[in-house]
């Protein structure tokens, strides 16, 4: 790929070299994550615009120390995860591993979401190897300076397919700058293990599905001499067999008869305090909304409740008597088209489209 490559064509080829070099399609590659991050190092310059024409105009003399004059090395350090590099980390899933970021997933009830409630987490990091203390070393062996990147932790390196030097973590110490002559046994000298944590969370009342909880400092260390990254709770609330959310309101549907909706009467609806008395009026319709104020989710930015809305469903028996029969034919001769101005509309139109 040339100088005059587009946009686009710089974004393709990223793409197809990142899923050729992806640590998931590669688990038995340990520096397959090395060539995923370097090629994101080199992505995030030629897909910067002042930084793409600062290479075109000065090559490699833009990113020498000191900002594009001559002499020194032509080296970058990217040395994190920020901007579109971590934009597009997240693209392909990678979301700020190199942090030591941790996420989770906390289940919780319609009812613990709307009233808040305390809940234990339990989860997995990677922090600092208890037999070397993050050292890497065998209690007792002797340490000497890595010959690969002179003790510096850090190694230069060029890749044909980006012609743009760049600095990497040595692999042969990572990042160290120091080998032990003998390799801790517990973490075979990378200076990290897996370990089981738990954290207490408060979870606010209101909260929605699909938000967020992050505890700072309770994530994995990506190296033993960096600190721990964070720790982010997605919430996902499970869903209700009788209440749906619709923003600070609960949504509930109400079964009534058809005699109730038309005469009017009392009904029994549940809500998140308990069952509460909620009057029909006479000649409620099907889909019918009623209003139960401040029984709905707590309001977020203000003080208070939203409402909860009952939606009316009539129900019409599926089974009937002879008399039953009977005395509804009466009822509907009694009641006549006038009580039914919708269907006698409904009528009318017809009759005035096929005359």
């Amino acid at each position: 790929m040339g100088r005059g490559a587009s946009e686009a064509e710089i974004k393709a080829a990223f793409r197809r070299l990142a899923v050729q070099h992806h640590p998931d399609r590669n688990p038995d590659d340990p520096a397959a994550h090395e060539r995923f991050t370097e090629l994101n190092q080199a992505y995030q310059i030629l897909s910067d615009p002042q930084k793409r024409a600062a290479w075109e105009r000065y090559g490699e003399a833009a990113f020498r120390p000191g900002g594009g004059g001559p002499g020194g090395s032509p080296f970058v350090d990217m040395g994190g995860f920020d901007g579109i590099f971590g934009d597009i980390l997240d693209a392909f899933g990678i979301r700020g591993g190199d942090r030591g970021s941790v996420r989770v997933e906390l289940a919780l009830t319609f009812e613990e979401a709307a009233r808040g409630c305390e809940k234990t987490v339990s989860y997995a990091v990677v922090d600092r190897c208890d037999g070397c203390q993050g050292s890497g070393a065998e209690p007792g062996a002797s340490v000497s300076t890595c010959a690969a990147c002179g003790g510096r932790g850090r190694v230069r390196f060029q890749q044909a397919i980006f012609p743009i030097a760049v600095e990497r973590v040595c692999s042969r110490c990572r990042g160290s700058g120091q080998l032990p002559s003998t390799p801790c046994k517990v973490c075979t000298g990378s200076g990290l293990q897996k370990k089981s944590r738990s954290a207490e969370v408060s979870i606010p009342a209101g909260v929605e599905s699909g938000s967020s909880r992050v505890v700072q400092g309770a994530g994995s260390r990506a190296s033993g001499d960096r600190a721990p990254g964070d720790l982010e709770i997605l919430i996902s609330v499970v869903p209700h067999p009788l209440f749906q959310r619709a923003g600070d309101d609960v949504l509930c549907a109400v079964p009534i008869s058809f005699v109730q909706a038309a005469i009017g009467g009392e009904v029994e609806v549940p809500t998140l305090d308990g069952k509460v008395k909620l009057r029909i009026p006479p000649a409620t319709q099907p889909g019918s909304v009623l209003r139960i104020k401040g029984k709905g989710l707590p309001h977020r930015v203000r003080g208070g409740r939203g409402d909860q809305l009952v939606e009316i469903a009539v129900e019409v028996p599926t089974e009937l008597s002879a008399r039953a029969r009977e005395l509804l034919a009466e009822l509907g001769s009694e009641l006549g088209e006038d009580v039914q101005p919708k269907q006698k509309t409904f009528v009318e139109k017809l009759k005035s489209l096929f005359g």
